[in-house]
């Protein structure tokens, strides 16, 4: 209720919903535009970062105080700091997401109807390109969260349902929620992706289908 989703929320009259679905047309990284809103799926860290700092200033705190008291204190996630970007500047823990995923596999935290909305796909017929991975056509994309939809090859398994939802970051860290199957994986290093990015998506979807299969 602190922000609207369909608001223009930027000096670009962006919204919330096209910037957290990553339609909003910005680059990866910088302030100038390159395509107009809900025309590719263009995943942008500014795109992020001007989603939070619209949250900050309806909020009238800094987003990190507001990430504090709203999502990381209620959830017990202790170990889990925001150092820098909103984009990609969280440290955390294995504990600390695993609570983090149990939240996600059943919110208490946002309505029913925000908790839908989050792995809902927003613009649903763009086309666009998962950094590292490939272009897909469509790129379903949540609010904040990739789906994985009909994508493949992708760094979830062969095994995961479509309805899997989740991240994959710079540091080599993912996290996905795997609704048909009820079961979350994570994993955490320190290796940036640019620099094992094949390597990785040849033993995630393993890693994947492993603990799917385990689960079963």
């Amino acid at each position: 209720g602190i922000v609207a989703l369909d608001e223009p929320i930027d000096s670009n009259s962006r919204t919330l919903r096209q910037l957290l679905s990553h339609a909003g047309g910005y680059a990866f990284d910088g302030e100038t535009p390159i395509a107009a809103p809900e025309s590719r799926r263009i995943y942008s860290n500014t795109g992020i970062e001007h989603a939070a700092n619209a949250l900050a200033v309806a909020s009238g705190m800094p987003f990190a105080h507001y990430l504090r008291e709203a999502v990381l204190e209620p959830l017990g996630m202790e170990q889990t700091v925001l150092k820098g970007s909103p984009a990609f500047g969280m440290w955390s823990t294995v504990d600390d997401l695993l609570r983090f995923a149990r939240e996600l596999r059943s919110p208490r935290l946002l309505h029913v109807s925000s908790a839908a909305a989050f792995t809902t796909c927003q613009f649903p017929e763009l086309a666009g390109i998962v950094p590292g991975v490939g272009r897909f056509d469509p790129c379903p994309w949540g609010l904040g969260t990739e789906l994985r939809g009909g994508k493949a090859p992708h760094w979830t398994g062969v095994q995961n349902s479509p309805s899997t939802f989740g991240h994959f970051g710079g540091a080599g860290t993912l996290l996905w929620v795997d609704k048909g199957a009820n079961v979350a994986c994570i994993a955490l290093t320190d290796r940036l992706f640019d620099e094992w990015a094949a390597e990785a998506l040849v033993l995630w979807p393993r890693l994947s289908d492993a603990v799917l299969a385990e689960a079963a």
